[in-house]
């Protein structure tokens, strides 16, 4: 009796089998005369070799469709096993629509106007600067951006960086290594990413540098190729930091630069290098600079009051 051994890697074992192994029940279904085994993460299929090829083959297509959509049911395997090709399973999209399927098939998509010209500027650009204020998703929408570009391997890493400044000289005074001390500053990429990957893969990606998230002070000296970047907070870079940071694009690169330019933290009369780089690069070909306001806040109603209240004073300053 023939053996074809499958070893599920980058993902849950008991997502993808389901409670008490129902869906390895239901490939039992449909596999009458093959015997299947799963231990682990491992899947021990024993019968005719015509058979076990047929078997793997739409055992790829149910994994490719769990990465894709990061969920899996019982109508979904039916799906799959009796089509012949994705296009007969997969419903259509209409084009930047949906950006990522997230966890538990959340579906990750532009919600406003703005939110969707960023989508078509970054389809168009290497480089965008997304600019707005608090809760327009510029954050999350260059995210979603960039996971689509990873696993579609149009580019084998994401970069996620930002400058620490709130942290300066107060980060000798918090506990842990380096690590514990920054994640706090890093946590809204956590959190975005988290909407967007299983928690089990999105550890495996940053264990194996797929997925890297530091400050902006670590990317000195660095060139990145084939990487989907985004700097966060960049109303808080510095003339010498935001060229720095430009200047890092390797080849096959994509930049998103998101920030605020009311949001500055910075020490007075240092000058803000977004601002600055908005003004110089304005009319560069190949950057694209989309502005998201007010209108955009996807967060609690309040929130738009909030930015609405302290534009008064900030246009009094």
């Amino acid at each position: 009796m023939n053996e074809l051994i499958l070893e599920l890697t980058e993902i849950s074992p008991r997502d993808f089998f389901g409670q008490r192994n129902e869906n390895i029940d239901l490939l039992k279904k449909y596999f009458p005369k093959l015997k299947i085994v799963a231990r682990g993460s491992k899947i021990k299929v024993y019968g005719d070799q015509e058979l076990l090829e047929e078997f793997e083959r739409r055992f790829d297509m149910i994994t490719a469709h769990f990465v894709k959509y990061n969920t899996l049911d019982e109508n979904a395997i039916e799906r799959v096993l009796t089509s012949n090709v994705s296009t007969d399973y997969e419903a259509p999209e209409k084009s930047g629509e949906t950006l990522v399927h997230g966890v538990n098939g959340k579906l990750i998509k532009p919600q406003t106007v703005n939110q969707r010209k960023l989508v078509d500027s970054a389809k168009k650009n290497d480089m965008v600067f997304a600019i707005g204020p608090a809760g327009t998703g510029k954050t999350y929408t260059g995210v979603a951006l960039a996971v689509k570009a990873l696993k579609e391997k149009q580019v084998k890493r994401i970069i996620l960086t930002r400058p620490a400044v709130e942290a300066g000289e107060n980060l000798g005074f918090l506990p842990g290594d380096l690590k514990e001390k920054l994640d706090p500053y890093m946590q809204p990429l956590y959190d975005a990413l988290r909407d967007m990957i299983p928690s089990e893969k999105l550890n495996h990606f940053i264990e194996n540098g797929t997925i890297q998230i530091a400050p902006l002070a670590f990317m000195r000296g660095r060139t990145l190729d084939h990487a989907f970047v985004i700097l966060d907070e960049a109303q808080n870079t510095t003339h010498a930091q935001m060229k720095m940071f430009l200047t890092r694009m390797g080849k096959s690169a994509k930049f998103i630069i998101t920030g605020d330019p009311g949001q500055i933290d910075l020490p007075r009369r240092v000058i803000s290098g977004l601002k600055e780089a908005l003004l110089v690069l304005k009319d560069v070909e190949g950057i694209g600079m989309i502005y998201l306001d007010d209108k955009d806040v996807i967060r609690h109603k309040l929130v738009k009051k909030v930015i609405d209240a302290y534009k008064g004073i900030e246009h009094q300053n």
